[in-house]
């Protein structure tokens, strides 16, 4: 009988053990900043000549073949994120614009909301504000889709060129 007991007391010691243990696990989330444009690579927009005098120029078939993809993991406290964009020169005559769309694919999280359609300057601007801790999703498709346009504005300031290249430069910053 007491070898019974015994044997209950050290089962029921060793359970009340099991039910009670616990263990501490350490992680760490770091904070995280990255952004691209899918797919990588050049693209071409051409105004078109009139053809019967007096008519305007063509304005050249927007370009949307570029997406802008993100990840961000914000730091306690932190403030949200925002992308901007620039072009690296003015061309005299021409307003380059871009537009980014709303956010689709496969991304989840506190995705940005886009600004509309810009015009681009040498200072940025942002096209993109409020992006939390999200992903958009990888390669074309996911993210933001972004419109490129050329228009004209002042007649007086056109000056005839041939392949002249504009970067445009993306940021994401708090």
């Amino acid at each position: 009988m007491i070898l019974i007991r015994s044997l209950l007391l050290l089962v029921s010691f060793i359970l009340s053990g099991v039910v009670y243990s616990q263990t501490t696990v350490s992680m760490t989330l770091p904070t995280v900043t990255l952004m691209d444009i899918e797919p990588t690579g050049n693209f071409t927009l051409n105004f078109t000549a009139p053809t019967e005098a007096g008519n305007p120029l063509g304005n050249p078939t927007p370009n949307t073949s570029k997406w802008v993809n993100y990840t961000s993991a914000i730091a306690p406290g932190g403030l949200t994120r925002k992308i901007t964009a620039s072009v690296n020169k003015i061309i005299d005559g021409v307003n380059i614009r871009l537009q980014a769309a709303a956010a689709s694919g496969s991304g989840g999280g506190a995705l940005g909301t886009s600004s509309g359609q810009v015009t681009l300057t040498t200072t940025p601007v942002t096209i993109i504000s409020g992006i939390g801790g999200a992903f958009t999703g990888n390669g074309a498709n996911n993210g933001h889709n972004l419109t490129i346009s050329l228009t004209t504005n002042t007649y007086a300031n056109l000056l005839a060129q041939a392949n002249t290249a504009i970067v445009i430069v993306y940021t994401i910053t708090e």
